[in-house]
C-alpha cells in the first residue's frame, strides 16, 4: 500500500480553489516505495514508471563514425588557398570497418554510420566533392572553404557515455524510451508495479448497463469512463461495481477496497445534502476531508487516507496501519470525469512513482464570447481546430455544458480552462485549452 505522510488536511467541509486543492493533495501524498518494483521485458513496459535510473552499458555511438555519406580523410590535408586533391582507396560500409590505417593523401568513400578509419577524422559530403574516375578509386577534389577539419564525424560516446543515465527513475516509459533501451542492448527494465485502484459507484438510482432501466433511474457510466481513464495510465482497476445507499453495504465495500487497493475512487454521495451514508462512512474510515471546490463542473469532492485495522501481530510489533488514498468524486458523469483530470490523474501518477509532468495547456483564440465570473475555475467542452488564416489554433464551445451531459464530452475534443480569477472572454481572446488527446 502507499505510504502516508503527515496530512495537511483538516476534517470537515472546506472551500478551496482548484489550485489550493491540487496543492493540498500533492503535499499529502507519498509514492509507492521503490521496493515495489519488478523487472519487465521491454515489450511489456510501455506506460509503466521506471523504478531506477537506466544506466547505459555502452558508449553511444560505440565508435567514431560518419554522420553522412561522403569521403573520409585526414582534416590536416585540407588546403585553405587551393583545391585539395585526394585519391580514393576503397569504400567503408556500416558494420564493415576498414582494416589498417589510411595513408596520407588518400581518402575512403564512407557510408553513414560506418566506423571512421584510423588516420581519418573528417568527412566531406558526396555533393561537395568532385570525383574523376571510379567512386572508390578515382580522384577526389575538395574546393577550399567547403569543409573544415573534424566535420561530419560523430565521436564515440557523443550521445551517451557508458555508465551514464540514459533515462531517469520516475519516467513514464514511452515507445521511444523502450527503443532507446533496446539500442543499448538491454532486454528488461525495472519498473514500479502498477498502482491498484478500486472503483465503485453509489446510489439507489444507478443501474448496471444491460439491466432493465426502472423509471427515475440512470445507467452507471462513471465506472466505465473513470476505469478507462485509470487504465490509460497503465494502472490496475479493481471494479467493485454498484453500491446501494445502505450503511452495511457501503462499509463492507470500503473495507474490501482498502484491503485490496492503493487508491479508492468513488462517485456520488459526497454532497452535503445527499440522502445516503457515504459521507458518514468515509469520515469514520479515515482522515477524510470534504471540500467544496470553486469549479464548474464539479464542486463536491473528498480526499484523504482510509485506514484498515492491523492484524494482531502487526499491531503488537507497532507497525503503522495499512491504508489507501480516497478520491470521492461528484456523481454527475461530466463532473466526475473533469474532477478526475483536475485532481486525480496527477495524484495517481505521483503515487505510482512517476515524476510529475503537468498536462500541457494549448493557447487558442476563442471564436465566441464566453461568460464567466471570477472566483471559480471553469472547464468547458469545446472543439479546437486550425485557424482559417493559418495563425495557430481557434476554439469554439460545443454542445450542452451541463454536468450530466456526456454526449458533448464525447463529441468535443478539448476543454477550455478558464482560471479562478479570470472573467468573461471576448471573441478573439486567447484562452487555455486541454486537448482530450493529452488527457484521455
Amino acid at each position: 500500500m502507499s505510504e502516508l505522510g503527515p496530512s495537511p488536511l483538516a476534517a470537515g467541509e472546506r472551500n478551496l480553489s482548484v489550485d489550493e486543492a491540487r496543492e493540498a493533495i500533492a503535499a499529502a501524498l507519498r509514492p509507492l516505495p521503490r521496493s515495489a518494483s519488478l523487472e519487465l521485458p521491454l515489450q511489456e513496459a510501455v506506460g509503466r514508471v521506471l523504478a531506477a535510473d537506466l544506466i547505459s552499458p555502452i558508449d553511444v555511438p560505440a565508435h567514431d563514425n560518419s554522420a553522412m555519406d561522403g569521403y573520409a580523410f585526414a582534416g590536416s590535408a585540407l588546403r585553405a588557398d587551393a583545391t585539395t586533391v585526394l585519391r580514393a582507396a576503397g569504400t567503408v560500409y556500416a558494420g564493415r570497418p576498414f582494416a589498417g590505417t589510411l595513408a596520407p593523401g588518400r581518402c575512403l568513400r564512407i557510408m553513414t554510420g560506418a566506423v571512421m578509419p584510423a588516420g581519418a577524422d573528417t568527412v566531406v559530403p558526396l555533393e561537395l566533392a568532385q570525383v574523376q574516375g571510379a567512386a572508390d578509386s578515382g580522384e577526389v577534389s575538395i574546393a577550399p572553404g567547403v569543409i573544415r577539419p573534424g566535420e561530419n564525424r560523430r565521436k564515440r560516446g557523443e550521445d551517451l557515455a557508458a555508465g551514464k543515465p540514459a533515462l531517469r527513475a520516475g519516467r513514464l516509459l514511452r515507445p521511444a524510451d523502450l527503443g532507446l533501451a533496446a539500442s543499448l542492448g538491454l532486454t528488461h527494465v525495472r519498473a514500479m508495479r502498477p498502482l491498484k485502484v478500486a472503483l465503485f459507484s453509489t446510489g439507489d438510482e444507478v443501474v448496471e448497463p444491460g439491466a432493465p432501466l426502472p423509471e427515475g433511474c440512470i445507467y452507471d457510466s462513471n465506472r466505465f469512463s473513470l476505469g478507462a481513464a485509470v487504465r490509460r495510465l497503465g494502472m490496475e482497476v479493481i471494479d467493485l461495481g454498484l453500491v446501494r445507499d445502505d450503511r452495511a453495504a457501503l462499509a463492507a465495500v470500503i473495507e474490501r477496497a482498502v484491503a485490496e487497493a492503493d487508491v479508492v475512487i468513488t462517485s456520488g454521495g459526497v454532497s452535503a445534502g445527499d440522502a445516503d451514508y457515504t459521507r458518514d462512512i468515509l469520515a469514520q474510515a479515515g482522515d477524510v476531508s470534504f471540500w467544496k471546490v470553486a469549479m464548474r463542473p464539479g464542486r463536491p469532492f473528498a480526499f484523504g487516507p482510509l485506514r484498515r485495522p492491523l492484524d494482531q501481530r502487526a499491531a503488537a510489533e507497532g507497525a503503522p496501519a495499512p491504508s489507501s488514498w480516497l478520491f470521492a468524486l461528484p456523481g454527475n458523469p461530466v463532473a466526475a470525469l473533469v474532477t478526475f483530470y483536475a485532481f486525480v490523474r496527477d495524484a495517481l501518477l505521483a503515487l505510482a512513482g512517476a515524476t510529475p509532468v503537468p498536462l500541457p495547456l494549448l493557447s487558442a483564440r476563442s471564436t465566441v464570447a464566453i461568460r464567466k465570473r471570477p472566483g471559480r475555475t471553469e472547464f468547458q467542452r469545446a472543439i479546437v481546430e486550425p485557424a482559417p488564416d493559418g495563425g495557430g489554433w481557434q476554439v469554439r464551445l460545443f454542445g450542452s455544458q451541463g454536468a450530466g451531459v456526456l454526449r458533448s464530452m464525447s463529441e468535443a475534443n478539448a476543454l477550455v480552462v478558464l482560471g479562478h480569477a479570470q472573467g468573461s472572454v471576448a471573441a478573439g481572446d486567447a484562452v487555455a485549452v486541454w486537448l482530450f488527446d493529452g488527457l484521455v
